[in-house]
């Protein structure tokens, strides 16, 4: 899925030409257009950014319950290697299983995963059966679930950041970008307001506001490229108007998302002293991969491209991954920043991305992702009761009012039509595994409560499972004119 997803994006735009200018032969006739375009989009940013700063004003003068005790969960020094085995054998084996299934249905094999570390965990087999889920994922291993899992993440943020293509071109290029930009405002907002609620009733006291609402913002904005680029793929999507905007918006809302995360931890971890440090740091380390450690990868990759990967240079991109996950780590922007930024230096039509993505895909999806899949379910408890379930609608709803309206409004503004606009909306509203690794480091963080946590994960799988359904029902809606036949109004 990584390969083809980076394949799409170099072939739906093969052109290079600087942002925000277009190739067409008409450009020059549609200056006053991009006047327009560039106004509406600075006033959008200016309000988004004026609309949380009253948000915040507000909200710091909420008050929340007092904190719950925390029961650290003791574990024996000496390792249980069968029921760590035992556990991973578990949940690979369902998780493939639901994949299959989930595919069959039309489904992202991805949401079959997910699903089975949540039926594994105490939702499902944890009230049916308590013995049985003790036996399969005692508490013992969740240290070390924990750790491979954290593996298993950061070696896949290396993989999506490697099928990134850094440069943003073709005809719509400024319109991509005001559309991604929308697309991540929009609920950042709503999520924000939505935190206003929330607040008093599923945090606690020792959690500020700020982070809180910030969090919220951040994780109602995500979108799942990698899941995103299966679906067009799935549906034969990937060379059109359509696919090719979908795939460079989640690609720009990719960045834009884990910089947003990276300033979220970084205002958690530092709270207020310490605050500008990590700021600076992060500003430095940011310019050193991309001023310094990027031309010399571009020349490594030039120099070794033979074909073959070779194991020097597979070592040393190896070595840079980590050192790239430690130095983020250290300035406590948290080691997932690193890994992807590390992944997006690296050109992604180059032998190495190949070679790394070609090598790396399975043993990172199906042996080490299952162990997040797992941790995942564990923490995942889903009460059945009517105000849980309409506190997971109103998340829902905020979360897709957001997405879609943030998508469609900013597409529609950049002059696609009405059937593409909602397409587009429909695509950018795709959450999947990112949205997860997102609300974990917020749980681990404790930023979110348990309660919280298993609403979102809820809100994800819905948001995720509702694109092809709905994808479809728009084609049925006009069967002269097929989704993937669009056109710019």
């Amino acid at each position: 899925m990584l390969r083809k997803s980076a394949f799409a994006l170099s072939k739906a735009f093969p052109k290079r030409c600087s942002l925000g200018h277009t190739m067409s032969p008409n450009s020059a006739n549609a200056s006053p257009f991009h006047l327009w375009s560039y106004l509406g989009y600075t006033v959008l940013l200016v309000t988004g950014v004026g609309a949380f700063l009253l948000i915040r004003a507000y909200g710091e003068t909420l008050s929340a319950p007092a904190p719950a005790a925390v029961v650290e969960a003791k574990s024996d020094v000496k390792v249980d290697v069968f029921h760590i085995l035992l556990a991973l054998a578990t949940v690979i084996a369902a998780g493939q299983g639901l994949a299959r299934v989930f595919k069959y249905i039309g489904q992202p094999p991805v949401i079959g995963e997910v699903a089975a570390g949540i039926l594994l965990g105490p939702t499902l087999l944890g009230r049916l059966s308590p013995e049985a889920y003790h036996f399969l994922l005692p508490e013992s291993v969740a240290p070390y679930l924990e750790a491979i899992a954290q593996l298993g993440v950061i070696l896949y943020m290396f993989l999506v950041g490697l099928e990134l293509n850094a440069s943003l071109s073709g005809e719509r290029a400024h319109a991509t970008v005001a559309i991604s930009h929308a697309s991540i405002l929009c609920p950042f907002v709503l999520g924000s307001i939505l935190a206003l609620w929330l607040y008093p009733r599923l945090s606690s006291s020792d959690v500020p506001f700020t982070s809180f609402a910030l969090f919220m913002g951040v994780a109602m904005s995500v979108t799942a490229f990698p899941v995103l680029a299966r679906i067009l793929t799935d549906r034969k999507l990937t060379q059109t108007q359509l696919g090719a905007t979908a795939l460079m918006c989640a690609a720009v809302d990719d960045v834009t998302a884990w910089c947003l995360l990276a300033l979220v931890v970084g205002v958690v971890q530092a709270r207020v002293d310490g605050l500008g440090l990590v700021f600076l740091g992060t500003a430095a380390f940011v310019a050193f991969l991309f001023l310094a450690v990027r031309p010399a990868v571009v020349w490594l990759t030039t120099r070794f491209d033979r074909g073959r990967l070779s194991t020097g240079v597979a070592a040393l991109v190896f070595l840079g991954l980590l050192l790239s996950a430690l130095a983020t780590e250290a300035i406590g922007i948290h080691a997932l920043f690193g890994a992807f930024l590390f992944g997006a230096v690296i050109p992604h039509d180059s032998t190495v991305a190949r070679e790394f993505t070609r090598r790396m895909s399975d043993v990172v999806t199906i042996f080490l992702l299952p162990a997040f899949f797992a941790l995942t379910g564990m923490r995942t408890l889903i009460d059945f009761n009517l105000e849980y379930g309409l506190l997971c609608g109103l998340i829902t709803v905020t979360a897709t009012a957001g997405k879609f309206g943030g998508t469609f409004g900013a597409a529609r503004w950049t002059g696609l039509s009405w059937r593409t606009s909602t397409s587009l909306g429909l695509l950018m509203n795709t959450r999947g595994l990112m949205e997860l690794i997102v609300l974990n480091v917020g749980l681990q963080l404790r930023v979110i409560s348990p309660t919280l946590f298993a609403m979102m994960v809820l809100m994800a799988l819905v948001t995720t499972m509702a694109t092809t359904p709905l994808l479809q029902l728009l084609e049925l809606s006009q069967p002269g004119a097929p989704v993937k036949e669009v056109e710019a109004a």
